[in-house]
C-alpha cells in the first residue's frame, strides 16, 4: 500500500503517530477560528490578517502570530475583500493625454456680466442605506447661480458630459470670452471633456493643485446645500434626485442673499443684464 501511494513506510508510521497530534490541533483551530471569523465578519470581510491580530490584541488581550492567523484564514476560506482600483483611476493609468489648464480665473469670481465665469464641480450625497451619489453643478460665479446640474449614481466620465450637455441647452447667451473653470480633478483634464468644452465655446480655466479656495464659492454652495438638504432620508434615488431639484429651483429663485443686494440669482442676473 505505501509502494502504491508513493510514500515510505517510515513516513506512513510517523503519520500514524501523530494522529492524536493532528487531532487537537484541529479542534484548537477551530476554537481559534471562531473569534478570528467574527472579527473577520465584524469588518464586512475587509479585514486581513495584520488588522486581526491587532483587533485580538488590543480588543480581546491575546496574542496569535500574524502568520498562523493567516493560515487558519487560508484554511477556512476567509478571503478579504480587496478594494479596487477606481475605474476612472486606472483609466488614467492607461492614458497620458491628460492635462491641466492654467488659472485664467485667479480668483475673480465677481464679473461685470452674468454668463462671463462659470464654476463646475462634483460633491457626493448619501441616502437611503448608505447609498451614495453623486451631484455635479455649473454656477455662474458672478450670480451665483446654478444653471446646469447633473445628479448620478456613477462618477464615470457621463455625469460630466450631462451637466454640459444641460449647459448647452441652458436658456441663456454664453458670453464669448466666457470660461469653465473646475480644479485639477480627473473628469476635467480628460481630453474629450475638454474637447466639449471647446465645442460649445468655452475656455477651460484649472484651480492650482491643492488649492481649494481657486473655487471657493462652489465648494460653498455644497456646504450650504447638504446644511438644507435632507438627503439621507431620501429612500430611493427618484426621491433623492426630486429633492435636488426642488432645492435647486428656490436656492436660484427663492433665496436672498445678502451679496447679490439682497437679491436673489435670478433677480441679480436680471439686474445686471438691464444695467
Amino acid at each position: 500500500m505505501c509502494e502504491f501511494a508513493g510514500v515510505s513506510r517510515s513516513g506512513y508510521y510517523a503519520w500514524l503517530k501523530t494522529s492524536s497530534r493532528r487531532s487537537f490541533r484541529e479542534k484548537s483551530d477551530q476554537k481559534d477560528v471562531t473569534l478570528i471569523r467574527f472579527i473577520f465578519q465584524q469588518e464586512n470581510e475587509k479585514a486581513g490578517a495584520l488588522q486581526i491580530k491587532m483587533f485580538l490584541e488590543n480588543d480581546y488581550d491575546i496574542i496569535m502570530n500574524h502568520k498562523k492567523i493567516r493560515r487558519l484564514m487560508k484554511k477556512y476560506q476567509l478571503v478579504t475583500k480587496i478594494r479596487q482600483v477606481k475605474p476612472y483611476k486606472r483609466m488614467l493609468k492607461a492614458t497620458q493625454e491628460h492635462r491641466t489648464c492654467p488659472n485664467l480665473l485667479n480668483r475673480e469670481f465677481k464679473q461685470e456680466k452674468p454668463g462671463l465665469a462659470f464654476l463646475t464641480d462634483i460633491t457626493y450625497i448619501y441616502y437611503g442605506k448608505g447609498q451614495k451619489a453623486y451631484l455635479s453643478c455649473v454656477k455662474d460665479s458672478t450670480t451665483n447661480e446654478i444653471v446646469a446640474h447633473h445628479v448620478s449614481t456613477s462618477l464615470g466620465m457621463d455625469i460630466v458630459y450631462q451637466t454640459l450637455e444641460k449647459l448647452k441647452t441652458a436658456d441663456r447667451i454664453l458670453h464669448p470670452d466666457a470660461l469653465l473653470h473646475s480644479d485639477q480633478g480627473f473628469h476635467y483634464t480628460h481630453p474629450l471633456f475638454q474637447e466639449k468644452v471647446k465645442d460649445i465655446g468655452l475656455r477651460e480655466s484649472m484651480s492650482r493643485k491643492g488649492n481649494c479656495w481657486d473655487n471657493a464659492p462652489i465648494e460653498s454652495f455644497f456646504g450650504h446645500f447638504k446644511d438644507r438638504v435632507d438627503h439621507k432620508s431620501c429612500s430611493s434615488f427618484h426621491q433623492l434626485k426630486k429633492e435636488v431639484n426642488d432645492y435647486i429651483k428656490r436656492y436660484n429663485h427663492r433665496r436672498y442673499q445678502w451679496g447679490l443686494n439682497k437679491m436673489t440669482p435670478v433677480q441679480y442676473r436680471g439686474h445686471l443684464l438691464a444695467a
